[in-house]
């Protein structure tokens, strides 16, 4: 028996679980930080290291005494985190600013840039990301910050991934060379693969700015898996979360990754992490390139296998964002959805509202609704929105599996399907599939799993699962209205590609208004 802590740091708050490797979570608590906006600019999203670690601590404590645990049973601790989320440091590992978040959008020239240099020097890295980098990215966030903080940059030693930064402090450690970095964080968002030698060349890096002179030594340290350990609780860490020091860290990841380990997933399974955004997640033991993906990366999700992210930019905030305009609740709009047909509304909402992370990777594009009349209401446009999510997830998966990535079971977790039976039924209707959601909060399970690695609980991934892992409530398409949705992804699928690419070529979009109207009226009689 051996009892772990698994570390979940969100967008709003951290949550940590206690789990017992025998009886399963015996506690979870959170607790919030906060993440600072600018209303001038709404690229900007940023948090403070300091918030995210008193936090991580008010949680850990909250935990032990809601299980009754004592601190000095805990025998391993891991943890994920959003990312891409970058912070600078000094050389005593000092945050010199604020973190990237993953949602800040600033960097979306620098994204550009690095884009058109890597094809311009046929860089193979860029073709393991999808052909386009990310404004959410390492790199674009890196020059961005180097490029408005002149007056910073003679302390810089280094950057980190959120993860790797608080790996780091938690072990103590204060030399940017001693630090471990995840191969799932650098490798989605770094250009990072062992393939051609870890980081890009330096003369690629440098003939994009000569800022970053020098940064691929400076972005030096172990680059590791996370079966492997970033280190092991300093004292001063061990007394502030009431744990005991000296217990193993394994390397952290991104909290989607590990949230699909959480959530059960295996090759030939797609995990849709539904949250404020959506990371989709599969693995494969042979690597396959997809064209608009975040990333190909070996060993990032699981480490015997090559993981592949793609995503929607927003979710959770889209239906957030309807609500507040409506100056209600997404529970209280949420009242009556069940009762909508597929495609009764006539609108057809396109799930742009921060712009597109997969497949066109295009952060200038902005939410598109069409169809309206004028007695739709914000409960029309809410049920448009999830309508919305699941075609633009379907065109995701569509795009893999063209591809060869091997997709038999497609998984929703995450926070929002927990509580959102409509939108996993419509996410089955509109995916043709079979939805399988955790029945119960695979949160912060996936840390768990590396913690009980870490403790030596377990030899494997797949022996933890099969332990600790939650059974299955499964959604199942109705025909009726897959068949509704065959046609509306038709539709759909035609505005993606054309409103979403300059250089689309010209077509016909006259139909598609009638056509939604036809759509409506069928599913409002029928």
């Amino acid at each position: 028996m051996a009892i772990v802590a698994g570390v979940d740091f969100g967008t709003l708050s951290v949550r940590v679980t206690l789990l017992d490797s025998e009886c399963g979570r015996l506690a979870t608590a959170s607790a919030e930080y906060l993440l600072k906006r600018r209303r001038d600019d709404p690229d900007y999203a940023t948090q403070s290291h300091n918030d995210q670690m008193d936090a991580l601590a008010q949680a850990a404590r909250k935990a032990l005494k809601e299980s009754g645990v004592s601190g000095e049973a805990v025998q391993a601790i891991a943890l994920d985190t959003t990312g891409s989320s970058v912070i600078p440091v000094d050389a005593q590992l000092q945050p010199l600013d604020d973190y990237y978040l993953w949602c800040d959008h600033r960097a979306k020239e620098e994204a550009r840039e690095i884009t058109e240099l890597a094809h311009a020097e046929n860089l193979e890295a860029i073709q393991w990301c999808g052909g386009v980098y990310s404004h959410e990215w390492g790199f674009a966030k890196l020059l961005h910050w180097l490029r408005h903080n002149p007056e910073k940059r003679s302390r810089f030693a280094t950057a980190l991934e959120n993860c790797d930064m608080v790996a780091s402090t938690l072990c103590g450690i204060r030399d940017p060379r001693a630090v471990t970095r995840s191969v799932c964080a650098m490798g989605h968002k770094w250009l990072w693969n062992p393939r051609w030698g870890g980081l890009p060349p330096q003369e690629f890096l440098s003939k994009l700015d000569p800022l970053f002179d020098g940064v691929r030594e400076k972005l030096g340290g172990e680059y590791l898996t996370s079966d492997k350990l970033a280190g092991h609780l300093a004292p001063e860490w061990a007394e502030r979360l009431g744990m005991r020091s000296g217990i193993p860290i394994p390397v952290g990841a991104f909290d989607a990754h590990w949230d699909a380990i959480g959530a059960g997933c295996h090759e030939g399974d797609a995990v849709n992490v539904v949250g404020t955004s959506t990371c989709i997640i599969a693995m494969q033991k042979a690597p396959t390139l997809v064209p608009g993906v975040c990333g190909v990366v070996p060993g990032s999700v699981h480490p015997a296998y090559t993981g592949v992210e793609a995503g929607l930019s927003a979710t959770g905030d889209i239906f957030d964002a309807i609500a507040r305009r409506a100056d209600t609740s997404i529970a209280e709009l949420s009242r009556g959805l069940e009762r909508y047909r597929a495609g009764q509304t006539g609108l057809l909402r396109m799930s742009w509202d921060n712009g597109d992370r997969t497949i066109l990777v295009n952060p200038e594009l902005s939410g598109v609704t069409l169809g309206w009349n004028l007695i739709h209401t914000a409960q029309d446009e809410l049920y448009a929105a999830i309508e919305g999510t699941a075609l633009h997830t379907r065109i995701i998966l569509e795009r893999m599996e063209e591809y060869g990535v091997p997709l038999q079971r497609v998984i929703n977790a995450g926070g929002i399907p927990q509580n959102n039976a409509v939108l996993n039924q419509v996410y089955a209707d509109v995916l043709g599939k079979p939805v399988l959601v955790p029945d119960g909060v695979p949160t912060s399970l996936g840390s768990s799993i590396f913690a009980l690695l870490a403790a030596d609980a377990f030899a494997t991934i797949e022996d933890a699962q099969a332990k600790v892992c939650l059974p299955f409530r499964i959604y199942l398409p109705r025909p009726h209205a897959q068949a509704v949705y065959n046609r509306l992804f038709q539709l759909y699928r035609r505005l993606y590609f054309a409103l979403g690419k300059r250089d689309a070529p010209s077509v016909a979009l006259g139909d598609i208004l009638p056509e939604l109207r036809n759509i409506a009226t069928r599913a409002t009689f029928s």
